[in-house]
């Protein structure tokens, strides 16, 4: 006898998690979520390691945003840990503050300064580009070829394995650039983490008697075991769709850990490397947690090219993979009875609470049927 649900939703990420509850809860429907990694979370996973550090396994995930909303819903589930996270970036032997800011200025002139000099100066460094078309006219724009090149062209090449000027001026455009002595990394109202991390959060969230789970299970393989009246998928779209249009390009990620002897080993939680060593940053996600401990874990982050056996973590900005997602967006608009939701699915790099507002909003369009 088939399992019968009236939603069966694929990704136990933010997307799915929040749908899940959100349709369990407040509609009273029965859904089946389905992962096929071995733990709920998605890429906000996070464990404590052998040396008893909480990290996060798919990198540093920084919650932050100004919607009340957002933060009123998953404050159902747990607790804040109030922080400001604060990025350096090592480069020519030393760190410096990011994003650029007139401390940054102050760095690099090896003097103080002011705000009126320093917009004076960027004004006469910016290059003139009114409408920028991709990431590189974007910074080139905003603060001129030194500040580019030190902390954002080889950077980029790394992350994208493709030059800045091959990408959406978005990419770039994310990076604030302050002529005040603000060293904050975001600037959102609420900027914290789950105070018990991100995995007891989503075990709250997912913890309903019409919710079942099923771990390492690809929902491709259920097979007649299970019934369902609407699918939810927060996968790569490009496979639902048997890469049908040919495979959209994203890139992937290999996390190092390392546990060191010390309190701490760098003077911020993350340090970007644009133009040294193979890696991007080296994330210390104690300096967010606050977590107290006589040693600490590093992980380093190298881009890496997706594949086989990889995750896809970003899906790659640029012309040419927005033209083949728009094949697939077609033929997802005209599939009946799937609602497609999320980073992957939707092809976009969204923010986690991005990412739960949008589920929210889709609720109220299930809701609505």
């Amino acid at each position: 006898m088939a399992e019968q649900y009236d939603y069966l939703i694929v990704g136990a990420g933010f997307a799915g998690s929040v749908l899940a509850e959100r349709l369990a809860e407040d509609s009273g429907k029965k859904c089946l979520v389905v992962d096929r990694r071995g733990h709920i979370a998605g890429n906000a996973y996070d464990e404590v390691d052998q040396a008893g550090i909480l990290i996060h396994k798919y990198g540093p995930h920084y919650f932050r945003t100004n919607s009340n909303k957002v933060v009123d819903y998953l404050s159902r589930f747990t607790e804040w840990h109030q922080v400001s996270y604060q990025v350096l970036v090592w480069t020519d032997g030393k760190y410096w503050q990011f994003p650029i800011n007139l401390n940054t200025f102050e760095q690099y002139l090896g003097r103080p300064s002011t705000t009126e000099e320093m917009e004076a100066t960027l004004a006469k460094w910016r290059e003139p580009i009114s409408n920028p078309k991709n990431s590189e006219e974007m910074v080139l724009s905003q603060v001129g070829r030194k500040f580019y090149e030190m902390f954002f062209k080889n950077y980029t090449r790394k992350q994208w394995k493709r030059d800045p000027s091959q990408l959406d001026a978005s990419v770039c455009g994310r990076i604030p650039v302050r002529t005040n002595r603000d060293n904050r990394f975001v600037t959102d109202t609420f900027q914290a983490l789950p105070q018990g991390g991100y995995t007891a959060m989503f075990k709250k969230i997912l913890n309903h008697p019409k919710i079942t789970v099923k771990l390492n299970h690809d929902y491709r393989q259920l097979g007649q075991d299970v019934t369902y009246g609407h699918m939810i998928y927060t996968g790569m779209i490009d496979e639902y769709f048997n890469f049908s249009e040919g495979r959209l390009p994203y890139r992937s990620m290999r996390f190092e850990p390392e546990t060191l002897p010390v309190e701490y080993f760098q003077p911020a939680m993350q340090v970007n490397y644009p133009n040294d060593h193979e890696y991007t940053r080296v994330v210390e996600i104690k300096h967010a947690t606050g977590q107290k401990a006589p040693v600490t874990t590093i992980v380093r982050e190298y881009p890496e090219d997706f594949g086989p056996g990889k995750e896809a973590y970003y899906p790659v900005p640029a012309p040419d993979s927005k033209a083949l997602y728009d094949k697939y967006a077609t033929k997802a608009q005209g599939e009946k009875g799937v609602t497609f939701v999320g980073r992957l699915a939707t092809y976009r790099y969204y923010n986690m609470d991005q990412v739960v507002a949008m589920a929210l909003t889709e609720y109220e369009k299930l809701k609505a049927r």
